[in-house]
């Protein structure tokens, strides 16, 4: 048997209802890689249209391939999120196609490590126009041209900002402001029927990680040294929780940023943590692979 026909037999296993999202139509921004990817293969094992949004086509036409092979709908769209006209065009292609859209995932974002002292103007712009501004272009256009009709969930991306980012403030500044234009949205849009809320991934296994060079490559492996539960986060523990978020039974929740870290964002520098293995990671999506960054691990 083929990698390919493999990987066919096997369904993501989501521990929600099947047609959940049955004859709707999200998207999600950086969909081609990591937890977007896993995040759509999940919605379209739930009954969803997943559209896929990034900036490399390639990326997108793989995914799109997997979840056709699995049984999903996909479509893709090459858009830069930092590009105002041509987030505002693309929504606007993906009206007319689907007619509606029920749910929009901001996953997409990037950043590089450097303290502070050392980031450009150029360089800190260039992150909180990726991990913000972009953001807010996605969301207003989204709710311009969709869900102040019909209604409808979103659900940003942000991260462990509570205590600071050494070594990435750029990135931490831009998510603190997701967290707060997270909250602000879900005031204002209320009464058009929109549910707003954020999660704040911790370490996670995603192909993100292969993306660090230098001294944060050598650090990576040792994250999990840090977490209370003692391990990283799987990709399909984060796209469950942006399932459930998007989905009727958080109804009432709004304006939330849920932690996904395992506790690392808690605790005391004097409280030592015990090593153990007691922490039974949840692995729902079929096509997942380890970093290779954390392949020494295994």
């Amino acid at each position: 048997m083929t990698e390919t026909m493999a990987h066919a037999a096997t369904q993501y296993r989501s521990v929600f209802r099947s047609d959940l999202f049955s004859g709707q139509t999200y998207l999600i921004t950086g969909g081609g890689s990591g937890i977007g990817r896993c995040t759509a293969h999940e919605l379209a094992s739930l009954g969803a249209h997943v559209v896929l949004l990034g900036r490399r086509v390639e990326k997108l036409q793989q995914v799109a391939q997997e979840i056709l092979e699995d049984g999903g709908q996909v479509s893709y769209f090459s858009c830069d999120i930092r590009n105002e006209e041509q987030v505002r065009g693309v929504i606007a292609d993906i009206m007319q196609q689907r007619g509606q859209i029920h749910g929009l995932v901001n996953n997409a974002g990037g950043q590089f490590p450097s303290p502070l002292g050392m980031i450009s103007t150029k360089g800190f712009e260039a992150v909180i126009r990726n991990n913000l501004t972009g953001t807010f272009v996605m969301m207003r256009e989204v709710f311009q041209q969709s869900l102040q009709e019909h209604g409808g969930a979103i659900v940003n991306m942000t991260a462990d900002f509570w205590g600071g980012m050494p070594g990435m403030g750029h990135s931490g500044a831009a998510r603190a402001g997701v967290d707060n234009l997270t909250k602000t949205a879900s005031i204002e849009w209320a009464p058009f029927g929109i549910r707003v809320n954020a999660v704040a991934p911790g370490w996670i296994m995603s192909s993100g990680m292969d993306t660090y060079q230098g001294v944060m490559k050598t650090i990576i492996p040792t994250l999990k040294t840090k977490v209370p539960l003692k391990r990283m986060g799987t990709e399909s523990e984060v796209s469950a929780a942006i399932c459930f978020l998007l989905s009727p039974a958080s109804a009432f929740i709004t304006g939330m940023t849920l932690r996904i870290d395992g506790a690392a964002s808690l605790g005391s520098r004097i409280w030592e943590l015990p090593e153990h293995q007691q922490s039974v990671p949840y692995d729902g999506f079929h096509r997942a692979f380890i970093p290779d960054v954390l392949k020494q691990e295994e």
